[in-house]
């Protein structure tokens, strides 16, 4: 939307230009050059400040200046430029004759930058449908069935052989003749104990009987 045309309180029109004023700005500079855009609208008889009769000169009055439709080759120039140099636009605009740094900074932002993002968008949706996109490159999903997950847990699985379980056999049945032997020494042990106490007992009772 544009501004409406007003003046501030030192006088100094702002807003939208007239094509009277455009006229007596292009005429003058076509005749007197722009060597001090601050005394320019004073001497040109125009009441607007400096650096708005810059822009104006520099963006819509200045002669062989380009408007309108971007071609096909400018816009590549555009993306490779901004991919190099980033938000230059000054030197963007000197790579197209005829183009100024604001005109083309609105077309990045209004139109090529969204096209972009979605000829980007477009290309990873496609990349994700296509054939080559395999289970093995989605490394946050589950690979593979619950049959192949079992499959794989099972063959995992060391069962012992034959030498080893009659080995483990035998072992055990070691410890168990050495545990039988063990006990019976000690049943051996209690009872001879045992004996040699009822003999102590019956000495000890003649004794005191005497």
């Amino acid at each position: 939307m544009v501004r409406s045309p007003f003046y501030d309180k030192n006088g100094v029109k702002k807003g939208a230009w007239s094509r009277e004023e455009d006229d007596i700005l292009r005429a003058y500079v076509l005749r007197h050059g722009h060597s001090n855009w601050r005394q320019l609208p004073k001497l040109a008889g125009l009441a607007r400040c400096g650096k708005s009769c810059r822009l104006r000169w520099m963006n819509y009055l200045r002669p062989n200046l380009k408007h309108g439709h971007y071609t096909q080759e400018e816009e590549e120039i555009i993306i490779k430029s901004h991919q190099r140099l980033g938000n230059k636009w000054s030197v963007i605009a000197e790579k197209l004759p005829g183009r100024t740094d604001n005109d083309i900074k609105n077309h990045w932002h209004s139109h090529l930058k969204k096209n972009l993002i979605r000829n980007e968008t477009r290309e990873e949706v496609k990349y994700l449908k296509t054939p080559e996109y395999t289970e093995s490159e989605r490394p946050c999903e589950l690979v593979g069935s619950e049959s192949e997950s079992h499959h794989i847990l099972e063959s995992s699985l060391v069962y012992p052989t034959s030498s080893e379980t009659s080995l483990t056999h035998t072992q055990e049945n070691h410890s168990a003749s050495s545990f039988s032997s063990d006990s019976s020494f000690a049943l051996s042990q209690s009872t001879v104990r045992s004996s040699r106490e009822d003999q102590d007992s019956v000495a000890s009772l003649e004794a005191s009987q005497n």
